[in-house]
């Protein structure tokens, strides 16, 4: 009776899926992988990090995505002269029938699809305004806390070129993203539909209705509870977290922080394509977006420009899979 009713769940998120996918791609031309590795991070609860260099429909992709769900959306562009009371909110002098006290106007914060905008051009201090409230899920002003609404999902884009001056996220920050992924550069053919696109429309801007509510984000959110994970799958989700801090290339590996994220987004994968349990190939599809932001390689191995995601796929070569019968 559970597996019925987890396979119906699956079922359901799947079908949910297909329908933001449907409305996603009337504006976003190919970059398949990258829409389900956002819609997989939105389905764990989870934060993402979207990197890539300007004109690639980053901020494109997540204010399409708000536009499509019945969710409130804020942006906050990111700039040096940024405060934290900018995201979180302030407290003003409100006189109002000859009285005078402090009212507590809320920042963008206080919305449920935030976009951070190029969040490496602000200071530390602003940007862990940010952070604390990705992870508290709420913010505390002036002695006092204010919850922030569910599902509250954050996606914040950061580009890759024009580092001076900017304030690059430290390793630790950067675990409090559940995914980053990395957006490339269309094929020509999707470069040609981008611009055949443009010119039917005849206009930049595209009408675009909510197709998934809050209660169905949410119940999509819950519906991750119910996907089976074989004893042989988490193991394996352990062993390579191990891996990463056995490996020579490696500095600093990735903490549990990590392996639960690869847990969640695994579960997530697999209940995406309509199944109630996790494989294997779950887990690699998700290693590298889970993992490889939590590495700090060698500093000798700038020379070589490997990556931390090539060490992730290297790993995944390195460290057995269970047999896939055994998932089930």
């Amino acid at each position: 009776m559970e597996s019925s009713v987890a396979i119906a769940r699956a079922e359901k998120l799947a079908e949910g899926r297909e329908r933001i996918l449907t409305e996603l791609r009337k504006v976003i031309v190919g970059q398949d992988e990258v829409v389900e590795q956002v819609l997989i991070a939105l389905f764990t609860g989870g934060h993402c990090l979207i990197t890539g260099v300007p004109g690639l429909a980053k901020t494109l992709l997540i204010k399409t995505l708000a536009d499509i769900l019945d969710l409130d959306f804020k942006r906050i562009q990111f700039t040096p002269d940024l405060m934290p009371s900018d995201i979180t909110g302030t407290e003003i002098l409100d006189e109002e029938e000859g009285t005078r006290r402090l009212r507590f106007v809320k920042g963008p914060i206080f919305a449920q699809i935030i976009l951070a905008d190029e969040i490496n051009r602000t200071p530390p201090k602003t940007q862990a305004a940010l952070l604390e409230a990705m992870q508290e899920y709420h913010v505390t002003a002036a002695g006092r806390t204010y919850e922030l609404e569910q599902p509250f999902f954050v996606l914040a884009t950061q580009n890759p070129i024009e580092l001076e001056g900017t304030y690059p996220l430290p390793e630790a920050q950067l675990d409090r993203f559940m995914i980053r992924v990395a957006v490339g550069y269309p094929t020509a053919e999707e470069e040609r539909q981008i611009l055949e696109r443009r010119r039917e429309r005849r206009q930049d801007e595209v009408a675009l209705e909510p197709v998934v509510s809050r209660e169905e984000v949410v119940a999509m959110q819950q519906a991750l509870e119910d996907v089976f994970v074989a004893d042989v799958v988490a193991q394996y989700v352990v062993d390579l977290a191990q891996a990463t801090r056995g490996d020579h290339r490696i500095a600093l590996g990735a903490s549990p922080r990590g392996a639960l994220a690869l847990l969640k987004l695994a579960r997530a994968s697999a209940v995406l394509r309509g199944r109630d349990f996790v494989t294997p190939d779950d887990v690699k599809a998700m290693a590298a977006p889970a993992l490889a932001h939590r590495l700090i390689l060698q500093p000798e191995l700038w020379v070589t420009k490997l990556s931390a995601a090539q060490v992730v796929d290297d790993l995944l070569t390195q460290v057995p899979a269970p047999k896939t019968d055994e998932t089930r």
